[in-house]
Protein backbone atom coordinates (compact mmCIF):
# COMPACT_ATOMS: atom_id res chain seq x y z
CA UNK A 1 0.00 0.00 0.00
CA UNK A 2 1.06 3.59 -0.57
CA UNK A 3 0.72 5.88 2.45
CA UNK A 4 -1.50 8.94 2.10
CA UNK A 5 -0.82 11.82 4.50
CA UNK A 6 -2.85 14.96 5.09
CA UNK A 7 -1.33 18.46 5.23
CA UNK A 8 -1.74 18.38 9.01
CA UNK A 9 0.17 15.09 9.24
CA UNK A 10 2.92 16.48 7.00
CA UNK A 11 3.43 19.33 9.47
CA UNK A 12 3.60 16.84 12.34
CA UNK A 13 6.14 14.70 10.50
CA UNK A 14 8.24 17.76 9.64
CA UNK A 15 8.16 18.96 13.25
CA UNK A 16 9.20 15.53 14.53
CA UNK A 17 12.05 15.35 12.01
CA UNK A 18 13.34 18.78 13.04
CA UNK A 19 13.73 17.52 16.60
CA UNK A 20 16.26 15.00 15.32
CA UNK A 21 18.12 16.75 12.50
CA UNK A 22 18.55 20.19 10.96
CA UNK A 23 16.33 21.72 8.30
CA UNK A 24 19.39 22.05 6.06
CA UNK A 25 20.03 18.30 6.22
CA UNK A 26 16.43 17.52 5.34
CA UNK A 27 16.38 20.04 2.51
CA UNK A 28 19.58 18.60 1.09
CA UNK A 29 17.90 15.21 0.74
CA UNK A 30 14.82 16.87 -0.74
CA UNK A 31 16.92 18.72 -3.32
CA UNK A 32 18.84 15.62 -4.32
CA UNK A 33 15.68 13.50 -4.56
CA UNK A 34 13.85 16.07 -6.66
CA UNK A 35 16.87 16.64 -8.88
CA UNK A 36 17.22 12.94 -9.65
CA UNK A 37 13.61 12.79 -10.82
CA UNK A 38 13.85 16.06 -12.71
CA UNK A 39 16.95 14.88 -14.59
CA UNK A 40 15.06 11.73 -15.62
CA UNK A 41 12.28 13.93 -16.95
CA UNK A 42 14.72 16.23 -18.73
CA UNK A 43 16.62 13.28 -20.20
CA UNK A 44 19.93 14.67 -18.96
CA UNK A 45 21.44 18.01 -18.01
CA UNK A 46 23.40 19.19 -21.04
CA UNK A 47 21.86 22.31 -22.59
CA UNK A 48 18.73 22.08 -20.47
CA UNK A 49 16.90 25.17 -19.21
CA UNK A 50 14.52 25.16 -16.27
CA UNK A 51 12.22 27.72 -14.67
CA UNK A 52 12.00 27.42 -10.88
CA UNK A 53 8.94 29.11 -9.39
CA UNK A 54 9.87 29.88 -5.78
CA UNK A 55 7.15 30.42 -3.20
CA UNK A 56 7.54 31.91 0.28
CA UNK A 57 7.16 28.71 2.33
CA UNK A 58 8.68 25.25 2.55
CA UNK A 59 7.42 24.39 -0.92
CA UNK A 60 9.52 27.26 -2.23
CA UNK A 61 12.48 26.05 -0.20
CA UNK A 62 12.06 22.59 -1.78
CA UNK A 63 12.10 24.14 -5.26
CA UNK A 64 15.15 26.23 -4.38
CA UNK A 65 17.25 23.27 -3.20
CA UNK A 66 16.16 21.34 -6.28
CA UNK A 67 17.30 24.28 -8.44
CA UNK A 68 20.68 24.34 -6.67
CA UNK A 69 21.12 20.60 -7.16
CA UNK A 70 20.28 20.91 -10.86
CA UNK A 71 22.76 23.76 -11.28
CA UNK A 72 25.52 21.64 -9.78
CA UNK A 73 24.77 19.16 -12.54
CA UNK A 74 24.98 21.74 -15.30
CA UNK A 75 21.34 22.71 -15.80
CA UNK A 76 20.64 26.42 -16.38
CA UNK A 77 17.98 27.56 -13.91
CA UNK A 78 15.93 30.75 -14.00
CA UNK A 79 14.46 31.51 -10.55
CA UNK A 80 11.13 33.34 -10.47
CA UNK A 81 9.85 34.38 -7.01
CA UNK A 82 6.12 34.54 -6.36
CA UNK A 83 6.19 38.35 -6.23
CA UNK A 84 7.79 38.51 -9.68
CA UNK A 85 5.58 36.10 -11.61
CA UNK A 86 5.16 37.33 -15.20
CA UNK A 87 1.88 37.08 -17.08
CA UNK A 88 3.43 34.40 -19.27
CA UNK A 89 6.22 32.09 -18.10
CA UNK A 90 9.37 32.22 -20.23
CA UNK A 91 10.20 29.26 -22.50
CA UNK A 92 12.16 26.41 -20.91
CA UNK A 93 12.45 22.64 -21.01
CA UNK A 94 10.29 22.47 -17.88
CA UNK A 95 8.99 24.62 -15.05
CA UNK A 96 9.32 23.53 -11.42
CA UNK A 97 6.20 24.60 -9.54
CA UNK A 98 7.29 25.37 -5.99
CA UNK A 99 4.88 28.21 -5.22
CA UNK A 100 2.34 26.89 -2.71
CA UNK A 101 2.21 23.08 -2.52
CA UNK A 102 -0.12 21.72 0.17
CA UNK A 103 0.03 24.95 2.15
CA UNK A 104 -2.13 27.13 -0.11
CA UNK A 105 -4.41 29.41 1.92
CA UNK A 106 -5.58 31.97 -0.63
CA UNK A 107 -6.80 31.98 -4.25
CA UNK A 108 -4.01 31.51 -6.78
CA UNK A 109 -3.82 33.92 -9.72
CA UNK A 110 -2.08 31.62 -12.16
CA UNK A 111 0.29 32.90 -14.85
CA UNK A 112 0.06 31.53 -18.36
CA UNK A 113 2.49 28.57 -18.40
CA UNK A 114 2.97 28.88 -22.17
CA UNK A 115 4.26 25.77 -23.88
CA UNK A 116 6.53 24.72 -21.03
CA UNK A 117 5.50 21.55 -19.14
CA UNK A 118 4.87 22.00 -15.41
CA UNK A 119 6.42 19.65 -12.85
CA UNK A 120 4.82 20.28 -9.45
CA UNK A 121 6.52 19.76 -6.12
CA UNK A 122 4.11 17.88 -3.81
CA UNK A 123 0.91 19.16 -5.47
CA UNK A 124 0.14 21.66 -8.26
CA UNK A 125 -0.22 25.21 -6.97
CA UNK A 126 -3.88 26.12 -6.67
CA UNK A 127 -4.99 22.65 -5.47
CA UNK A 128 -6.10 22.12 -1.89
CA UNK A 129 -3.86 19.42 -0.41
CA UNK A 130 -6.65 17.80 1.59
CA UNK A 131 -9.66 17.86 -0.75
CA UNK A 132 -8.29 18.33 -4.28
CA UNK A 133 -10.47 21.42 -4.80
CA UNK A 134 -9.20 24.31 -6.92
CA UNK A 135 -8.42 27.43 -4.90
CA UNK A 136 -8.78 30.22 -7.46
CA UNK A 137 -6.87 28.78 -10.40
CA UNK A 138 -4.49 25.83 -10.59
CA UNK A 139 -1.58 24.68 -12.70
CA UNK A 140 -2.08 21.65 -14.92
CA UNK A 141 1.01 19.60 -14.14
CA UNK A 142 2.44 17.03 -16.48
CA UNK A 143 4.13 15.31 -13.52
CA UNK A 144 3.80 15.79 -9.76
CA UNK A 145 6.68 14.81 -7.49
CA UNK A 146 5.02 14.08 -4.14
CA UNK A 147 7.48 14.12 -1.27
CA UNK A 148 7.50 11.16 1.13
CA UNK A 149 3.92 9.96 0.47
CA UNK A 150 0.75 10.72 -1.45
CA UNK A 151 -1.48 13.61 -0.42
CA UNK A 152 -5.30 13.33 -0.49
CA UNK A 153 -5.56 16.27 -2.86
CA UNK A 154 -3.75 14.24 -5.53
CA UNK A 155 -6.50 11.60 -5.48
CA UNK A 156 -9.73 13.56 -5.10
CA UNK A 157 -11.61 16.31 -6.89
CA UNK A 158 -9.84 18.36 -9.52
CA UNK A 159 -6.49 17.45 -8.00
CA UNK A 160 -6.59 14.00 -9.58
CA UNK A 161 -6.82 15.63 -13.01
CA UNK A 162 -4.38 18.50 -12.40
CA UNK A 163 -1.61 16.33 -10.94
CA UNK A 164 -0.79 14.42 -14.13
CA UNK A 165 1.52 11.48 -13.50
CA UNK A 166 2.31 11.23 -9.78
CA UNK A 167 5.69 10.00 -8.57
CA UNK A 168 6.68 9.65 -4.92
CA UNK A 169 10.11 10.99 -3.93
CA UNK A 170 11.77 9.30 -0.96
CA UNK A 171 13.29 11.96 1.32
CA UNK A 172 14.18 9.73 4.26
CA UNK A 173 11.23 10.68 6.47
CA UNK A 174 8.87 7.93 7.61
CA UNK A 175 5.19 8.42 8.19
CA UNK A 176 3.74 5.43 10.02
CA UNK A 177 4.46 6.60 13.56
CA UNK A 178 2.34 9.66 12.79
CA UNK A 179 -0.54 7.57 11.41
CA UNK A 180 -2.13 5.40 14.09
CA UNK A 181 -5.00 3.28 12.79
CA UNK A 182 -7.61 5.90 13.61
CA UNK A 183 -5.93 8.35 11.21
CA UNK A 184 -4.29 5.99 8.72
CA UNK A 185 -5.12 6.21 5.01
CA UNK A 186 -3.50 4.02 2.34
CA UNK A 187 -3.89 3.61 -1.40
CA UNK A 188 -4.48 -0.05 -2.26
CA UNK A 189 -2.21 -1.66 -4.88
CA UNK A 190 -2.43 -4.87 -6.91
CA UNK A 191 0.00 -6.74 -4.66
CA UNK A 192 -2.01 -5.93 -1.56
CA UNK A 193 -5.19 -7.44 -2.95
CA UNK A 194 -3.34 -10.44 -4.35
CA UNK A 195 -1.88 -11.17 -0.91
CA UNK A 196 -5.27 -10.78 0.80
CA UNK A 197 -7.20 -13.14 -1.46
CA UNK A 198 -7.75 -16.49 0.28
CA UNK A 199 -6.71 -19.78 -1.30
CA UNK A 200 -9.29 -22.53 -1.44
CA UNK A 201 -8.24 -25.57 0.53
CA UNK A 202 -7.92 -28.95 -1.18
CA UNK A 203 -10.71 -30.24 1.05
CA UNK A 204 -13.01 -27.26 0.42
CA UNK A 205 -16.78 -27.78 0.29
CA UNK A 206 -19.31 -25.50 -1.40
CA UNK A 207 -20.78 -24.53 1.99
CA UNK A 208 -17.40 -23.26 3.19
CA UNK A 209 -17.99 -19.96 1.39
CA UNK A 210 -21.69 -19.80 0.60
CA UNK A 211 -23.45 -16.48 -0.04
CA UNK A 212 -27.09 -15.68 0.65
CA UNK A 213 -28.55 -12.98 -1.61
CA UNK A 214 -31.73 -11.15 -0.58
CA UNK A 215 -32.51 -9.08 -3.66
CA UNK A 216 -34.85 -8.56 -6.58
CA UNK A 217 -38.58 -7.89 -6.94
CA UNK A 218 -41.12 -7.84 -9.77
CA UNK A 219 -39.65 -5.82 -12.63
CA UNK A 220 -36.24 -5.52 -10.91
CA UNK A 221 -34.78 -8.99 -11.14
CA UNK A 222 -31.66 -7.90 -13.01
CA UNK A 223 -30.00 -6.62 -9.84
CA UNK A 224 -30.30 -9.99 -8.13
CA UNK A 225 -28.83 -11.75 -11.17
CA UNK A 226 -25.81 -9.43 -11.22
CA UNK A 227 -25.17 -9.84 -7.50
CA UNK A 228 -25.43 -13.63 -7.72
CA UNK A 229 -23.23 -14.03 -10.80
CA UNK A 230 -20.59 -11.72 -9.37
CA UNK A 231 -20.51 -13.67 -6.11
CA UNK A 232 -20.02 -16.94 -7.99
CA UNK A 233 -17.26 -15.46 -10.16
CA UNK A 234 -15.46 -14.08 -7.09
CA UNK A 235 -15.18 -17.46 -5.42
CA UNK A 236 -18.47 -18.24 -3.69
CA UNK A 237 -19.03 -21.99 -3.67
CA UNK A 238 -22.79 -21.73 -3.36
CA UNK A 239 -25.26 -18.86 -3.87
CA UNK A 240 -28.88 -18.90 -2.75
CA UNK A 241 -31.15 -16.11 -3.96
CA UNK A 242 -34.21 -15.07 -1.99
CA UNK A 243 -36.28 -12.82 -4.24
CA UNK A 244 -39.65 -11.10 -4.03
CA UNK A 245 -40.22 -11.78 -7.74
CA UNK A 246 -42.91 -14.38 -8.45
CA UNK A 247 -41.43 -15.31 -11.84
CA UNK A 248 -37.75 -15.03 -12.72
CA UNK A 249 -36.62 -17.20 -15.64
CA UNK A 250 -33.29 -15.39 -15.87
CA UNK A 251 -31.78 -16.65 -12.61
CA UNK A 252 -28.24 -17.88 -13.35
CA UNK A 253 -28.14 -21.66 -13.77
CA UNK A 254 -25.79 -22.22 -10.83
CA UNK A 255 -27.86 -20.17 -8.39
CA UNK A 256 -30.49 -21.79 -6.17
CA UNK A 257 -33.50 -19.50 -5.72
CA UNK A 258 -36.64 -19.00 -3.67
CA UNK A 259 -39.18 -16.73 -5.35
CA UNK A 260 -42.33 -14.81 -4.43
CA UNK A 261 -41.03 -13.48 -1.13
CA UNK A 262 -41.13 -16.77 0.75
CA UNK A 263 -38.65 -15.38 3.24
CA UNK A 264 -35.07 -16.07 4.22
CA UNK A 265 -34.00 -19.69 4.51
CA UNK A 266 -34.26 -21.31 7.91
CA UNK A 267 -30.63 -22.50 7.70
CA UNK A 268 -29.30 -18.99 7.07
CA UNK A 269 -26.51 -19.37 9.63
CA UNK A 270 -24.85 -21.92 7.33
CA UNK A 271 -23.94 -19.10 4.95
CA UNK A 272 -20.70 -17.17 5.17
CA UNK A 273 -22.34 -13.85 4.26
CA UNK A 274 -25.55 -12.20 3.11
CA UNK A 275 -26.04 -9.44 0.52
CA UNK A 276 -29.21 -7.46 1.21
CA UNK A 277 -31.03 -4.87 -0.84
CA UNK A 278 -30.38 -4.65 -4.59
CA UNK A 279 -33.62 -4.37 -6.54
CA UNK A 280 -35.95 -4.87 -3.56
CA UNK A 281 -37.74 -1.56 -4.13
CA UNK A 282 -38.29 1.48 -1.93
CA UNK A 283 -41.81 0.73 -0.74
CA UNK A 284 -42.24 0.63 3.03
CA UNK A 285 -43.07 -3.07 2.87
CA UNK A 286 -39.68 -3.75 1.23
CA UNK A 287 -37.87 -1.53 3.75
CA UNK A 288 -39.61 -3.29 6.62
CA UNK A 289 -38.55 -6.63 5.20
CA UNK A 290 -34.93 -5.45 5.00
CA UNK A 291 -34.98 -4.32 8.61
CA UNK A 292 -36.42 -7.67 9.67
CA UNK A 293 -33.68 -9.51 7.76
CA UNK A 294 -30.97 -7.41 9.41
CA UNK A 295 -32.33 -8.21 12.85
CA UNK A 296 -32.71 -11.92 12.20
CA UNK A 297 -29.66 -12.80 10.07
CA UNK A 298 -26.54 -12.62 12.20
CA UNK A 299 -23.85 -13.35 9.62
CA UNK A 300 -21.43 -10.95 7.87
CA UNK A 301 -23.52 -8.74 5.61
CA UNK A 302 -23.37 -6.31 2.71
CA UNK A 303 -26.14 -3.71 2.58
CA UNK A 304 -26.51 -2.15 -0.85
CA UNK A 305 -29.05 -0.25 -2.96
CA UNK A 306 -32.58 -0.41 -1.57
CA UNK A 307 -31.21 -2.00 1.58
CA UNK A 308 -29.53 1.33 2.38
CA UNK A 309 -32.82 3.18 1.95
CA UNK A 310 -34.29 0.96 4.65
CA UNK A 311 -31.69 2.35 7.07
CA UNK A 312 -32.71 6.00 6.69
CA UNK A 313 -33.42 7.16 10.26
CA UNK A 314 -32.65 3.60 11.39
CA UNK A 315 -28.85 3.45 11.67
CA UNK A 316 -29.26 2.36 15.27
CA UNK A 317 -30.15 -1.08 13.89
CA UNK A 318 -26.47 -1.44 13.07
CA UNK A 319 -24.79 0.58 15.79
CA UNK A 320 -26.03 -1.72 18.52
CA UNK A 321 -24.83 -5.09 17.20
CA UNK A 322 -21.49 -6.75 16.46
CA UNK A 323 -22.33 -8.33 13.09
CA UNK A 324 -19.60 -7.47 10.54
CA UNK A 325 -21.28 -5.13 8.07
CA UNK A 326 -20.37 -3.29 4.87
CA UNK A 327 -22.45 -0.36 3.58
CA UNK A 328 -21.96 0.66 -0.07
CA UNK A 329 -23.51 4.11 -0.65
CA UNK A 330 -23.10 6.42 -3.62
CA UNK A 331 -23.43 10.13 -2.87
CA UNK A 332 -27.23 10.18 -3.10
CA UNK A 333 -27.60 7.25 -0.72
CA UNK A 334 -25.07 8.82 1.62
CA UNK A 335 -27.16 11.98 1.68
CA UNK A 336 -30.30 10.05 2.56
CA UNK A 337 -28.48 8.32 5.41
CA UNK A 338 -26.63 11.33 6.81
CA UNK A 339 -28.83 14.27 5.81
CA UNK A 340 -26.18 15.89 3.60
CA UNK A 341 -23.88 14.98 0.74
CA UNK A 342 -20.34 13.84 1.53
CA UNK A 343 -18.61 17.19 0.94
CA UNK A 344 -15.06 17.74 -0.34
CA UNK A 345 -13.31 15.73 2.41
CA UNK A 346 -14.62 12.33 1.38
CA UNK A 347 -12.42 10.38 3.78
CA UNK A 348 -13.86 12.31 6.72
CA UNK A 349 -17.38 11.77 5.39
CA UNK A 350 -16.92 7.99 5.04
CA UNK A 351 -15.38 7.81 8.52
CA UNK A 352 -18.32 9.68 10.03
CA UNK A 353 -20.89 7.29 8.54
CA UNK A 354 -18.73 4.31 9.54
CA UNK A 355 -18.61 5.55 13.11
CA UNK A 356 -22.33 6.26 13.32
CA UNK A 357 -23.32 2.92 11.80
CA UNK A 358 -20.61 0.75 13.40
CA UNK A 359 -19.96 -0.56 9.88
CA UNK A 360 -17.33 -0.49 7.18
CA UNK A 361 -18.41 2.10 4.63
CA UNK A 362 -17.53 1.91 0.95
CA UNK A 363 -18.22 5.40 -0.42
CA UNK A 364 -18.34 5.10 -4.20
CA UNK A 365 -16.66 7.61 -6.49
CA UNK A 366 -13.79 8.08 -8.97
CA UNK A 367 -11.61 7.42 -5.93
CA UNK A 368 -13.48 4.96 -3.72
CA UNK A 369 -13.09 5.37 0.03
CA UNK A 370 -13.38 2.34 2.32
CA UNK A 371 -13.48 3.36 5.99
CA UNK A 372 -13.72 1.31 9.17
CA UNK A 373 -15.56 2.44 12.32
CA UNK A 374 -12.24 2.92 14.13
CA UNK A 375 -10.90 5.23 11.40
CA UNK A 376 -8.60 3.14 9.19
CA UNK A 377 -9.31 3.97 5.54
CA UNK A 378 -8.27 2.50 2.21
CA UNK A 379 -8.51 4.25 -1.16
CA UNK A 380 -9.09 2.52 -4.50
CA UNK A 381 -8.45 4.20 -7.85
CA UNK A 382 -8.60 1.34 -10.37
CA UNK A 383 -12.10 2.18 -11.62
CA UNK A 384 -12.77 4.51 -14.52
CA UNK A 385 -15.70 5.92 -16.50
CA UNK A 386 -16.54 2.46 -17.85
CA UNK A 387 -18.11 1.68 -14.48
CA UNK A 388 -20.50 4.63 -14.75
CA UNK A 389 -23.32 2.45 -16.03
CA UNK A 390 -26.38 0.87 -14.45
CA UNK A 391 -25.87 -2.31 -12.48
CA UNK A 392 -22.14 -2.15 -11.81
CA UNK A 393 -22.83 -1.45 -8.13
CA UNK A 394 -24.81 -4.68 -7.91
CA UNK A 395 -21.78 -6.54 -9.23
CA UNK A 396 -19.60 -4.88 -6.60
CA UNK A 397 -22.00 -5.91 -3.83
CA UNK A 398 -21.84 -9.54 -4.93
CA UNK A 399 -18.05 -9.43 -5.01
CA UNK A 400 -17.86 -8.08 -1.47
CA UNK A 401 -20.28 -10.76 -0.30
CA UNK A 402 -18.15 -13.51 -1.82
CA UNK A 403 -14.95 -12.23 -0.19
CA UNK A 404 -16.68 -11.89 3.20
CA UNK A 405 -17.91 -15.47 2.87
CA UNK A 406 -14.33 -16.59 2.26
CA UNK A 407 -13.26 -15.14 5.60
CA UNK A 408 -11.84 -11.75 4.69
CA UNK A 409 -12.31 -8.91 7.16
CA UNK A 410 -14.97 -6.38 6.14
CA UNK A 411 -12.53 -3.58 5.33
CA UNK A 412 -10.30 -5.85 3.24
CA UNK A 413 -13.25 -7.51 1.54
CA UNK A 414 -14.67 -4.12 0.55
CA UNK A 415 -11.33 -2.66 -0.56
CA UNK A 416 -10.30 -5.80 -2.46
CA UNK A 417 -13.66 -5.97 -4.22
CA UNK A 418 -13.49 -2.30 -5.21
CA UNK A 419 -9.96 -2.74 -6.55
CA UNK A 420 -10.87 -5.92 -8.45
CA UNK A 421 -14.05 -4.28 -9.75
CA UNK A 422 -11.95 -1.61 -11.42
CA UNK A 423 -9.40 -4.10 -12.73
CA UNK A 424 -12.18 -6.21 -14.23
CA UNK A 425 -13.63 -3.17 -15.99
CA UNK A 426 -10.19 -2.34 -17.41
CA UNK A 427 -10.24 -5.70 -19.22
CA UNK A 428 -13.47 -4.77 -21.01
CA UNK A 429 -14.07 -2.50 -24.01
CA UNK A 430 -13.45 1.24 -23.73
CA UNK A 431 -16.96 1.94 -25.00
CA UNK A 432 -20.02 -0.24 -24.49
CA UNK A 433 -19.11 -2.10 -21.32
CA UNK A 434 -22.28 -3.12 -19.47
CA UNK A 435 -22.73 -4.50 -15.99
CA UNK A 436 -23.48 -8.04 -17.17
CA UNK A 437 -20.04 -8.12 -18.85
CA UNK A 438 -18.25 -7.64 -15.54
CA UNK A 439 -18.79 -10.95 -13.72
CA UNK A 440 -17.10 -12.95 -16.47
CA UNK A 441 -14.08 -10.59 -16.35
CA UNK A 442 -13.52 -11.09 -12.62
CA UNK A 443 -11.54 -14.37 -12.82
CA UNK A 444 -9.12 -12.85 -15.33
CA UNK A 445 -8.73 -9.77 -13.10
CA UNK A 446 -7.89 -12.04 -10.15
CA UNK A 447 -5.36 -13.93 -12.26
CA UNK A 448 -3.77 -10.65 -13.33
CA UNK A 449 -3.37 -9.53 -9.71
CA UNK A 450 -1.90 -12.88 -8.69
CA UNK A 451 0.90 -12.36 -11.19
CA UNK A 452 1.91 -9.17 -9.33
CA UNK A 453 3.17 -11.15 -6.31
Amino acid sequence: MIPVVTPKQVKEIDARALEIESLDAILERVGDGLARELLKILGGSYGRRVNALIGPGLNGADAEVAAQSLERRGVRVRRIPLAELPEVLPPADLTIDGLFGIGIDRPFDMPDPGETPIVAVDIPSGIDGLTGEVVGEAFQAEITLSLMALKPGLLFGAGAEHAGEVRIVDIGLYVDEHRPNESRVDLVEDGDVASWLPERARTAHKWDNAVLVVAGSPGMTGASHLVSRAAMRTGAGYVHLDSAASVDPGVPTEVVSSLAGKGVRADKERFGSVVVGPGLGREEAASGFVRAVLQSVQIPRVIDGDGLNALVDNLELLSGDEVPTVLTPHDGEFERLMGERPGPDRVAAARELASRSNSVVLLKGPTTVVAAPYGLAYLCTTGDARLATAGTGDVLAGMIGALLAQGMTPIRAAAAAAHLHGRAASLGPQVGLIASDLPDLIPDAIATLSRSL
